[in-house]
């Protein structure tokens, strides 16, 4: 038996045992739909950062309050999550003041709606975080299952071998310890994106939390007069 040639790692695979083939194939499809998030992810966090830069220079660059809500209404499907937040809020207090509604209700109204608009962009931004969570986490232990289980396989097909050698036992545990590599490959990039992208999505949730209240304060000024 040439030990190198059977420990290459299509061989090993190939030559796995049904249960750890399947665990193989099970991490491989989590280890790709975690890739696919990922970049996917990355794309979104990185437009809704600029979309939110875009607009705050826009709205702290004093143009008219009532020109921004009509353009955010008119390009409402191209627009960012804070954009969103703004229209929804504007749009609450202009239907209020409208109905000459009392300063303190007009607010409040308009930051009850903000803040559902808030709740609704947060979801989406935090869409698909569960699935790397889980992936970072359990992957490992299903990796160590095909381990083991392939382990007790290489171990079970020398019971009738009246004396083992490394040439015998290496393959049956390298092809089981492949799934642990697997489990690893899968978990680790899952976890870093993870970490990374709630701590981005944490900051973009300061930030829209942040011109929320001080959108409100506007509001409220405007209200009294």
């Amino acid at each position: 038996m040439n030990v190198t040639t059977d420990l290459d790692i299509w061989i090993l695979i190939l030559g796995a045992s049904p249960v750890v083939k399947g665990v193989m194939a099970l991490l491989a499809v989590v280890s790709f739909m975690s890739w696919l998030f990922i970049f996917s992810k990355w794309f979104t966090i990185r437009r809704a950062r600029r979309q939110t830069e875009n607009f705050e220079r826009e709205f702290w660059g004093g143009n008219d309050l009532n020109l921004l809500y009509q353009g955010a209404v008119n390009n409402r499907h191209t627009i960012g999550s804070q954009e969103r937040i703004f229209e929804s809020g504007f749009r609450e207090f202009a239907k209020l003041r409208n109905q000459r509604t009392d300063p303190g209700s007009m607010v409040d109204g308009a930051r009850r709606a903000m803040r559902a608009t808030f709740q609704r962009e947060m979801d989406n931004l935090e869409r698909r975080l569960s699935f790397l969570a889980t992936t970072g986490s359990v992957s490992p232990y299903v990796g160590l299952f095909g381990t083991v289980w392939g382990i007790m396989h290489a171990f079970r097909s020398l019971a009738n071998v009246q004396q083992a050698t490394l040439a015998q036992v290496a393959p049956g545990i390298a092809e089981a310890l492949v799934a642990t590599a697997l489990g690893l490959f899968a978990a680790i990039p899952a976890v870093v994106a993870y970490n990374r992208y709630a701590h981005d999505i944490d900051r973009l949730s300061i930030r829209f939390e942040s011109f929320m209240e001080e959108f409100s304060n506007i509001l409220h000024r405007l209200a009294v007069k």
